[in-house]
């Protein structure tokens, strides 16, 4: 009984939280013209934790963790998944592309997941690329994304379906921070 409770009020607080996210109005449209019209772009990487042995995830195995149905790596370590702010533009390419849903589908998601159990835990939501690195850097079974102008030594990129970042058809791409300005 007081487990559910705690399931109920936890679930609450995120609801209210999510609500709180879906009715703040983004400083830029959702979806730029530039974005369609070949604006530059860089790539968005996968980060982890410099002593997480993966060292390659397949699209699939990707959006299993950041859709939070893969709760553990191989090694047992559990999986702590950072994201971005909602709005940002690295966060809509992960959405978009990786979880091949809208923000509010993704929400919903979690929400479900998160009151019947199948997912243990939603995402850590930070604000900064520093702060994800950092974030990744302390903890090591996090995973979560960077642009790569953002990375350091201090984390590990991740191949998807075994390409980095400078092979062709590396499809993780995010509008670049200068594509509005003209710099």
């Amino acid at each position: 009984m007081l487990r559910s409770l705690a399931r109920i009020a936890i679930i609450l607080a995120l609801a209210a939280r999510l609500q709180a996210d879906t009715t703040r109005t983004p400083e830029a449209s959702p979806d730029p013209p530039q974005a369609q019209q070949g604006a530059q772009t860089e790539p968005l990487v996968i980060v982890v934790n410099r002593s997480n042995p993966v060292t390659d995830l397949s699209s699939s195995e990707l959006r299993t963790i950041f859709l939070g149905n893969r709760s553990h790596w191989a090694n047992g370590r559990r999986i702590t998944l950072v994201m971005r702010e909602p709005f940002e533009p690295e966060r809509k390419t992960i959405v978009h592309d990786v979880c091949e849903m809208s923000e509010d589908q993704l929400k919903t998601h979690y929400l479900h997941g998160l009151f019947t159990g199948e997912i243990l835990v939603s995402p850590k939501t930070l604000t900064t690329a520093v702060g994800v690195r950092k974030f990744i850097y302390y903890v090591p079974g996090a995973i979560g994304y960077l642009r790569m102008s953002d990375v350091d030594a201090t984390v590990k990129i991740v191949r998807i379906d075994g390409l980095v970042p400078e092979d062709k058809g590396y499809k993780l791409r995010v509008q670049s921070l200068g594509a509005n300005t003209g710099e």
